[in-house]
């Protein structure tokens, strides 16, 4: 799955300048996350960037708004453990659309995979800023313990890896067996933001090399 960009409000640039540079640098799969802003607030701004994705060419998934993703046709919704559950999420939405869920533990992997999940954002890798109560930290040994325990019951769902994750630590989490990386502080504190989606996308195409990191 390659690199997800997840927005990020900081005191420098806007959900939206978040999203576009993250376009820009060639990301193909941007989540809007606002997590505790108004309704109203979500849908403009889920407004000014889905046209930007299909521009791109890119997946447009909104974090935890099942009914607003109805309601705009985005390509889906990516749901939290203490967001709508997965099974009731497929029930509104359909076949349609993308239903990803937020795993911790190879158990909560499984539970999603049952309840219709279509891909995992698992983590957190490390200690991250930018969410509230974290889960326990996985690192490498975390990862790989998850994907193995899912060869071994069958379980086939993209794995995409979350929380804290720099560019020097892409090589190692691909090789623990993840489908792709979820992004987002790192980015915009780069001094390029542009320039560093752009890095990051050819790493998560060429694992073997080393990381063109600043």
């Amino acid at each position: 799955m390659g690199l997800q960009f997840i927005t990020h409000f900081t005191d420098k640039y806007s959900y939206f300048d978040s999203a576009r540079m993250a376009l820009e640098g060639g990301c193909r799969w941007i989540q809007l996350r606002m997590k505790d802003m108004p309704a109203d607030e979500i849908e403009r701004t889920a407004l000014l960037i889905q046209p930007l994705c299909k521009e791109y060419g890119a997946t447009f998934i909104l974090d935890d708004q099942v009914e607003l993703a109805q309601k705009i046709h985005a390509d889906g919704v990516h749901l939290g453990k203490n967001d709508m559950p997965i099974a009731e999420a497929r029930k509104l939405l359909g076949k349609d659309f993308i239903i990803g869920g937020t795993a911790n533990t190879f158990e909560d992997v499984k539970a999603h995979s049952e309840a219709g999940a279509d891909y995992i954002g698992c983590g957190p890798f490390r200690f991250t800023t930018t969410k509230k109560n974290l889960s326990p930290i996985l690192g490498l040994e975390g990862y790989r313990h998850i994907i193995t325990c899912m060869k071994e019951e069958g379980i086939r769902l993209p794995v995409v890896a979350i929380g804290g994750i720099t560019c020097d630590d892409i090589p190692a989490i691909l090789q623990t067996g993840v489908s792709g990386i979820a992004l987002s502080g790192s980015i915009l504190r780069a001094e390029n933001p542009v320039e560093e989606t752009r890095r990051i996308v050819a790493l998560t195409g060429r694992t073997n090399q080393k990381p063109a990191c600043k």
